[in-house]
């Protein structure tokens, strides 16, 4: 059967030719949740942002399903608000008003079956007036409990099932699910509807272009392979600090905390790519399958008590201000066991990394805004040196800076000028903005393009996501039943709880400061 994207490849274009980017052909992205802080400050500017790159085409159509009382023409200035203010590229009156041409609203509630029949209505009218060609995209940017509603409301309508050669894809925000018992049924659910290879699980972190530089770092160099090892690795750290409090964000947080958020999908995600092994080809299913792998090996180190670490912020000084504490803020509980800091110790049991402890944390309220993976070396025995010339000479350290400040960096000793033989750290930088012209995409540009040609290779699939909750229950349920380690208390500004600097401590290592 001729597929969508085989009709609208170019014949006289060499598919080995990469300096062209591929155009998503016609084709119509329903966002429900679009009354959120995600679509206003995300979506729709990454949308306008592909639109003014020209890589959406003529034919595209944004429908917005919400319960406001919007006309087409409301909804269409929020869009327009949005994109003034947080669009990457600067505001076009001409890209605007084609895109705007295809902007449409649907009134309705999630249970609602006439909401949904005037939403199958507009597709099919914008299929006809903007040449959509039946290509409908749905992004589901709501709270996990309302993805079976509105999944089965579309199979209802009449909108999963695609006809002749047209597609249909759904797009699901994390978290996927709560443990791996709620990822199986949430995975079962959707594929009730919706084929494996239609379902896209938005991880934006895999859309940056520092995490698939990681790709590029390891497998297009010969310079860090031979050394990618436990002959050579002492520890791999794995960080992404906030400096943000939750306030206004208790509704979605509170009963996840920080392990669910962050380390079940972006921290172990950016583990799989830097301990896998090199792909066959980056064709999806051969990538994914050198992930699964990784996941598979990998398992959290026991005892839990003493691999992991959990807290939650106080009030204290950030940034100049004073800022309140979890408990100060609205819609927590005084009683609250919600942990806005988490850090576990990975195993990954291969030939390559045995012995090699990966360790992972994340936090709100921490000292600065950061997101890196340092692989730290293991220390030179320093035979020809004697003690005082080494004594500043730390562990050698290549660290890949996914944000804010993107780029590499790579720690090794150098000696210091002068007439005695004295040997300290110094740095060696890459950094995207001093190498290149084109600043980087924000990540859901290049997610929702990938979307709109079916290019599955950046997202999460069922045995991924049910490996990692695999590796991360263990830990939740230890925390559930024991209560330890315990809760502690964090300064805001500061990096954690004690007991996180204990974990590593206990191995004669530290935890980076960024």
């Amino acid at each position: 059967m001729t597929t969508s994207a085989a009709k609208w490849r170019n014949p006289l274009r060499d598919a080995r030719d990469k300096r062209l980017p591929r155009i998503a052909g016609p084709s119509a992205l329903v966002i429900f949740g679009v009354t959120g802080d995600l679509s206003r400050k995300k979506l729709m500017p990454a949308i306008y942002d592909l639109a003014n790159r020209g890589l959406l085409p003529p034919g595209f159509g944004l429908v917005g399903f919400a319960r406001r009382d919007w006309a087409d023409q409301d909804f269409m200035k929020v869009v327009h608000d949005a994109v003034k203010e947080h669009a990457r590229t600067p505001f076009n009156e001409a890209v605007w008003a084609q895109l705007a041409e295809g902007i449409r609203f649907v009134q309705g509630t999630f249970d609602d079956d006439e909401a949904f029949d005037n939403l199958a209505s507009c597709l099919a009218a914008l299929d006809s007036e903007r040449g959509t060609g039946g290509n409908h995209a749905f992004y589901l940017s709501i709270p996990p409990g309302a993805f079976p509603t509105v999944i089965n409301q579309l199979k209802r309508a009449g909108l999963a099932q695609a006809k002749d050669d047209q597609w249909r894809r759904v797009v699901i925000e994390k978290p996927f699910g709560h443990d791996l018992k709620s990822a199986k049924e949430l995975n079962r659910t959707v594929n009730e509807v919706f084929p494996e290879e239609s379902v896209f699980r938005i991880d934006h972190y895999l859309g940056k272009e520092t995490v698939q530089n990681i790709l590029a770092l390891r497998f297009a160099n010969q310079l860090y392979e031979p050394i990618w090892n436990s002959n050579y690795v002492d520890h791999v750290q794995i960080t992404m600090a906030e400096d943000i409090g939750l306030g206004g964000r208790a509704g979605y947080y509170d009963g996840i905390g920080a392990t669910r958020d962050v380390i079940q999908n972006h921290l172990l995600q950016l583990l799989a790519l830097i301990a896998m092994e090199e792909p066959v080809s980056f064709k999806p299913a051969d990538l994914r399958a050198e992930k699964v792998k990784i996941l598979s090996a990998t398992r959290p180190a026991e005892p839990f008590e003493e691999t992991t670490a959990r807290g939650q912020y106080t009030g204290g000084w950030q940034g100049g201000q004073k800022v309140p504490g979890l408990l100060e803020e609205g819609g927590f509980s005084p009683e609250s066991k919600t942990e806005t800091f988490g850090a576990i110790t990975c195993e990954v049991n291969t030939r390559r990394w045995a012995g090699v402890p990966f360790y992972l944390r994340t936090g709100k309220r921490l000292g600065r805004r950061v997101t890196e993976v340092a692989v730290v070396f293991k220390r030179a025995p320093h035979l020809p040196f004697d003690d005082t010339a080494t004594e500043e000479l730390g562990q050698n350290a290549l660290v890949v800076r996914v944000q804010p400040d993107e780029g590499v960096t790579i720690r090794f000793g150098s000696k210091v000028p002068g007439n005695t033989m004295e040997v300290r750290d110094v740095t060696m930088d890459f950094g995207y903005g001093h190498s290149f012209t084109e600043s980087s995409p924000e990540a859901y540009e290049r997610l929702l393009l990938d979307v709109l040609l079916g290019e599955p290779s950046l997202f999460p699939k069922n045995d991924e996501v049910e490996l990692s909750w695999e590796i991360l229950d263990p830990v939740l349920e230890f925390w559930a039943r024991k209560d330890e380690p315990a809760l502690e208390k964090y300064k805001a500004g500061t990096w954690g709880p004690p007991s996180a600097e204990t974990m590593t401590a206990r191995t004669g290592r530290q935890w980076r400061r960024p």
